[in-house]
């Protein structure tokens, strides 16, 4: 009998759901894992007919990080290195998500820990079961927080927060990290893929590239200054002014009619 896939790819009617599937081990990333996540990523980026993704995890869990089994050095022998690890399996995870030219949506349907907690910030837009929590557990094996976490909980949090957090390893309810902007939203568990299914369906809906120019124009906000942003802003408008996206908006809103997007650039 074949293996499960460690990265469930279920597509849907415009937008596509991947499970970490791991969940004896609460989705703890592997290389197995690392690789297939990112080969569905790629397939979501190529395919047009997607546009949206959401990303969860597979039974009481989101994430717990890294699997310390594959990384333990009583059992390797001596101790990995951990810098070739990030660089080779969570920068360009990181960078993926962030890249990728469609709304990432992360439901967090229980604990987020260590580099979980952290691929759960890259998405463009995270909803949490009120029963989840986000753990910076990287002080609890003698580490630092990896995976982005030293730039999410510093420009989200203030480096105040993003210290005691990072220090304590306490873990985070996701109705605090929804107050204190940490993440978009807490919901109900039982309401938790109802309300991120409703929002995938209205992005598979809408102005694709739009929302791709958004997010370049967001991301690159942070390093900014006014005047740069200025300019950024008028190089991505008009881009998104030349597309059928734009015409059909228009002639939609002048109408009072819904909008009919695509998910191209042009039609």
């Amino acid at each position: 009998m074949p293996t499960e896939s460690p990265v469930l790819h279920e597509r849907r009617d415009g937008y596509a759901v991947l499970t970490l599937n791991r969940p004896d081990r609460l989705n703890a990333f592997n290389e197995a894992q690392h690789l297939a996540l990112r080969a569905a990523l790629n397939e979501c980026a190529k395919d047009d007919a997607c546009r949206a993704v959401v990303l969860t995890g597979a039974g009481r869990g989101f994430c717990a990080g890294q699997d310390l089994f594959d990384r333990d050095p009583t059992i390797l022998g001596e101790n990995p290195d951990l810098g070739r690890t990030l660089e080779t399996f969570y920068n360009p995870l990181i960078l993926q998500l962030r890249n990728l030219e469609k709304p990432v949506i992360c439901a967090v349907n229980g604990v987020a820990a260590g580099a979980g907690a952290n691929i759960a910030l890259a998405c463009d837009i995270v909803i949490g079961a009120k029963s989840a929590k986000f753990i910076q557990a990287f002080s609890k094996i003698a580490l630092i927080p990896d995976a982005g976490g030293t730039w999410w909980l510093t420009r989200h949090l203030g480096e105040a927060r993003a210290k005691a957090l990072a220090l304590t390893a306490h873990p985070l309810s996701a109705e605090d990290a929804a107050n204190w902007g940490l993440i978009w939203r807490a919901v109900d568990d039982e309401k938790l893929m109802d309300e991120v299914t409703a929002l995938a369906e209205a992005f598979a809906n809408g102005p694709t590239h739009a929302y791709a120019l958004t997010k370049k124009a967001i991301h690159a906000a942070s390093g900014n200054t006014l005047e740069e942003q200025l300019q950024v802003e008028r190089r991505l408008q008009h881009e998104a002014g030349q597309s059928d996206n734009y015409k059909e908006g228009v002639a939609a809103f002048l109408a009072k009619r819904p909008a009919v997007f695509t998910g191209k650039k042009s039609r």
